[in-house]
């Protein structure tokens, strides 16, 4: 068989050009040759060089000027940028894993022993990037027939395979939810019998494998397949405690995973942003501890929102998040639930005020996460739900238009406090801003440095003694 390329055809011809110079064979291999059978030319495009491929790498730099060869000797690759492309050059290798190690032990083999190597059949492909043969697939473990089949299988024995590299594990999972592939039998059952080897892969790793499932078209195929599988008791069992529904009498409560992982699909329909797709995952994630059953109402999950800022901040920590991924998305949990609290129209704008400041440049995004988080199999429930919410966003950001407050600083700021009432700094500081903030969204004055200023002075009195009230002190 033999694939059709367009956009690529050049660098391909370039690459087997310095090749043929360098007088080695070389290959484009895997997903890039696996994603043009299926109908895409990614940029990223893997080669397997028959030959010293870090060496070729670099001719490849000189012939070609390409940016900077980025190499690792001990692995026989090198990558290197080159106008939108990102090539990366492997030399055909075999590897051989220690038990407690997913780090190998490599030598130089040929090509069909590379290609037993890799994670599954349908990466298990080669092609010819020749004249005489170009696009031509060498295919040795039946990838394209797994592909037709939309099959997840691994080359050789999968336990082995699992054994060799536990992050095959999340990559099965991953590929398997990407494609909408099943995985074979053989193949699931190995998951399941080495899935504990996942402890010894780096944290890091397995973060960005989950990064790569969540920024799915439809994250909840593999969040699904990492629950039935036992993995995601091993790398995020807090999804694990969300499963399951109780009842007591005609009381249940809905399943809050299969309410999460519908969360979280409704949100990836309206952002690829990998923080806020992480943040519907983790709105309700407190929730079974905090599940009571009061009779005469039913569950409650009173202070979920709270003790849930608080896991993600752990969990985020456990996971090596960026500090300001975890910081953005403790806050949206924190604030989750008060949009819908504003659905009454007796609400007054000083509540409203107070969710935009709190919210700040985030407000849009927790407005797209309270849509997100509005589910149920009554679609005309949904449509009610919804109806109120616009009415609240509307009334969100007519406030907002008016008071301009998405960046709402105070017009007096702690050192004009103390400067003016002659205290030293601490929290007392921050009681007497927050009185004045709090005057501010109430609307008793404007945010205005002199209406502030004269606030501050006839408020004094609660917070400072007869013999420390200071003078004015403006010059």
């Amino acid at each position: 068989m033999k694939l059709k390329v367009t956009e690529g055809r050049e660098i391909l011809e370039r690459v087997h050009k310095a090749a043929a110079e360098f007088g080695v064979e070389v290959y484009a291999v895997g997903g890039f040759v696996r994603d043009l059978y299926l109908g895409e030319e990614t940029p990223d495009i893997d080669f397997v060089v028959l030959g010293d491929a870090v060496a070729f790498a670099k001719h490849f730099r000189k012939k070609f000027r390409s940016g900077k060869v980025v190499a690792y000797p001990r692995f026989g690759a090198a990558m290197l940028n080159y106008r939108k492309w990102k090539l990366e050059f492997v030399a055909a290798r075999e590897e051989h894993y220690q038990e407690n190690s997913r780090k190998p032990r490599v030598r130089q083999a040929d090509l069909k022993s590379d290609l037993s190597r890799r994670d599954f059949t349908i990466n298990c492909l080669a092609m010819h990037i020749d004249p005489q043969r170009f696009g031509e697939v060498v295919d040795m473990f039946h990838g394209l027939e797994d592909l037709q089949a939309k099959i997840i299988r691994t080359p050789l024995d999968p336990v082995i395979t699992f054994n060799d590299d536990p992050l095959r594990i999340l990559r099965a999972i991953r590929f398997a939810a990407r494609f909408q592939f099943r995985i074979e039998p053989r193949t699931y059952q190995a998951i399941l019998e080495t899935r504990e080897r996942l402890k010894i892969i780096s944290q890091e790793r397995i973060t960005e494998e989950f990064r790569k499932m969540l920024l799915a078209d439809k994250p909840s195929r593999a969040l699904q397949l990492l629950k039935d599988t036992g993995v995601a008791a091993i790398i995020f069992p807090e999804l694990e405690e969300m499963a399951g529904v109780e009842q007591r009498r005609e009381h249940h409560h809905k399943d809050v995973f299969a309410h999460t992982l519908q969360v979280v699909d409704n949100i990836s329909e309206k952002t690829d942003r990998f923080e806020l797709r992480l943040t519907a995952l983790m709105h309700d994630i407190a929730k079974p501890q905090t599940k009571r059953f009061v009779e005469g109402i039913g569950w409650t999950f009173h202070g979920h929102e709270e003790l849930g800022a608080h896991m993600v901040e752990r969990i985020g920590r456990r996971m090596r998040l960026p500090q300001n991924t975890v910081k953005y998305v403790s806050k949206m949990v924190r604030l989750h639930m008060r949009p819908t609290q504003l659905v009454d129209d007796l609400v007054t704008d000083s509540a409203i005020r107070r969710l935009i400041v709190e919210a700040g440049e985030e407000i849009d995004d927790l407005l797209t996460l309270c849509r997100a988080d509005i589910t149920s199999q009554n679609p005309n429930k949904v449509r009610r739900y919804l109806a109120n919410f616009d009415k609240v966003e509307k009334r969100i950001h007519e406030v907002e238009e008016k008071d301009k407050l998405r960046r709402f600083k105070p017009a007096l700021t702690g050192e004009h406090i103390m400067k003016t009432l002659g205290i030293p700094p601490g929290p007392l500081v921050g009681e007497i801003k927050q009185k004045i903030v709090d005057a501010i969204l109430d609307g008793d004055i404007p945010n205005e440095y002199e209406a502030c200023y004269q606030y501050l002075l006839s408020i004094k009195d609660q917070f400072v003694s007869e013999d420390e009230k200071p003078a004015d002190t403006r010059q």
